[in-house]
């Protein structure tokens, strides 16, 4: 089953690098009583990822905290080693933006957002989305026909919505 609007996430644990290495944060916990934005992708560094969809947050980060978003994270099923790196080298990390790992693609299975693409080499890999969340029910949900596209999920396109 797919995850829409008016859905309570699910409970999951995501990796993140912490000043003393890898660490776990619950969903729960970065959700509950707060407005947060929960974009992922099908992979870091990857050209539509690296280059429009993190951008697109960066760039409209401030309008968001205007409308009361509290945070925006982005989601990869990624190790946290290379959300780490990719936070650094996109700028995402200094812009205040939430990069974390799930590893074994299990939140993205259970919101039904998973695919396989073999013909590039991406296997367990997320849909690319972007979603509103308050309190942890989902409120938006803007999810694209293709991995490789970034109109309905990117920034402006979700804050225009809101």
């Amino acid at each position: 089953m797919t995850i829409k609007p008016g859905d309570t996430l699910p409970d999951a644990t995501f990796s993140r690098m912490g000043a003393d290495g890898p660490e776990q944060v619950a969903l729960g916990d970065l959700t509950k009583g707060r407005k947060v934005v929960l974009f992922a992708v099908p992979g870091a560094f990857t050209p539509t990822c690296h280059s429009a969809h993190v951008p697109s947050f960066i760039r409209t980060k401030d309008e968001f905290a205007a409308k009361g978003v509290d945070e925006i994270i982005c989601l990869s099923v990624n190790d946290p080693f290379v959300m780490k790196a990719w936070g650094d080298a996109t700028g995402a990390a200094e812009a205040g933006l939430t990069l974390l790992s799930d590893g074994t693609g299990a939140f993205t299975a259970e919101i039904g957002m998973n695919f396989d693409a073999p013909p590039v080499g991406l296997m367990r890999r997320s849909k690319r989305y972007a979603m509103l969340v308050e309190d942890g029910v989902v409120k938006l949900l803007h999810a694209e026909e293709s991995p490789g596209t970034c109109d309905v999920s990117g920034g402006e396109a979700l804050l225009a919505a809101m």
